[in-house]
């Protein structure tokens, strides 16, 4: 599914594009990609080293990961418990 919003009309994170491109500054030559990530209005673009189909592989993954965080009832980064530790 590539669209701004799944089926509860909440935002999605996407997959737009994976291209070819030169290796970052200072990184051994080789295979390097480009990938954009969008959210809404926002766009995340990402480079990584491989093959076309190891860095589509890894930005689906990618992507599909963002989506399943962003579904959770509670921030990924919050503190779980609020229980003083005993010792």
């Amino acid at each position: 599914m590539n669209s701004e919003t799944n089926n509860n009309g909440v935002k999605r994170y996407n997959l737009i594009t994976v291209e070819k491109t030169l290796p970052p500054e200072d990184m051994p030559e080789g295979d390097w990609y480009r990938y954009v990530v969008s959210y809404g209005d926002s766009k995340m673009n990402c480079v990584r080293g491989g093959t076309l189909k190891e860095v589509t592989r890894h930005a689906e993954d990618f992507v599909e990961n963002l989506n399943a965080r962003s579904t959770m009832s509670y921030s990924g980064y919050a503190a779980r418990s609020t229980k003083a530790k005993t010792t």
